[in-house]
């Protein structure tokens, strides 16, 4: 059902998870315990207590990343391939669900924002609708912007792969490190990777963002966004204990 951001985090700082890998190594978890998550022996819950930082803050997750915990928000998906997957959990997550994929708006129990046709990039002017950006994160900047947040904080926005290839802290959905498809669609050519496309959005986002006076953080040192200040999430935490 069509709806429109609530001013619910007034003057707050919201959390944004990503996919990208970086996201376990700012949180400290052990490599042997991201594997299991990759590998598909633990749940991404086993996260959680590695990210109890987060447990009291507002905190929008990305896709999968609301199986973290139900610490998490909100939950916000641009992407039908993940709701085909994870209906059912998605269904029973306690938190908000809410969606810009088309075709979801005559879901009872997501809300819905549909994609901005008169600004694409950016920063959405309109709580109703979210400025795509080419992708499910950039977009959820719109989200926690019309909620009122002062801060927001990005955390696996790489926009890379790591050292070992991966595309994602989880290979949950079919979304594996695309460069070990070294045949795609029989052309002989590696499937193409979909960070430039990522990026389009983020000059829109960052002059919007200024303009409202919204202060954006990458929590990400290897990330190729380079538009916002660059903080890691164990500097953020003591910024936190010094308030």
């Amino acid at each position: 059902m069509s709806w429109k951001v609530p001013l619910m985090w007034e003057g707050a700082d919201v959390w944004i998870i990503g996919g990208g890998p970086s996201i376990t190594t700012e949180f400290g978890i052990p490599n042997e315990v991201v594997q299991s998550v990759i590998d598909k022996t633990s749940p991404p819950s086993v996260y959680s207590p590695y990210m109890s930082f987060l447990h009291d803050k507002h905190v929008i997750g990305i896709n999968v990343a609301f199986l973290i915990g139900d610490w998490i928000d909100v939950v916000f998906f641009g992407d039908s391939n993940f709701f085909n997957s994870y209906k059912l959990p998605l269904s029973n997550f306690p938190g908000l669900k809410i969606t810009c994929s088309p075709n979801k708006d005559h879901i009872p129990w997501i809300k819905f924002l549909p994609r901005n046709p008169k600004q694409k990039r950016g920063i959405s002017k309109d709580a109703s609708k979210v400025s795509w950006n080419y992708n499910s994160g950039a977009a959820a900047i719109s989200i926690a912007a019309n909620a009122g947040a002062k801060r927001i904080i990005l955390l696996g926005f790489d926009m890379v792969l790591d050292a070992e290839e991966n595309q994602h802290w989880h290979d949950l959905y079919n979304k594996k490190a695309q460069r070990a498809n070294k045949n795609h669609r029989g052309t002989g050519k590696s499937k193409p990777l979909p960070f430039d496309r990522h990026l389009r959005g983020f000059d829109a986002i960052a002059e919007d963002a200024k303009k409202r006076g919204i202060t954006i953080i990458n929590a990400s040192s290897n990330s190729r966004i380079e538009q916002f200040e660059k903080i890691s999430v164990q500097e953020l935490i003591k910024q936190y204990k010094k308030k």
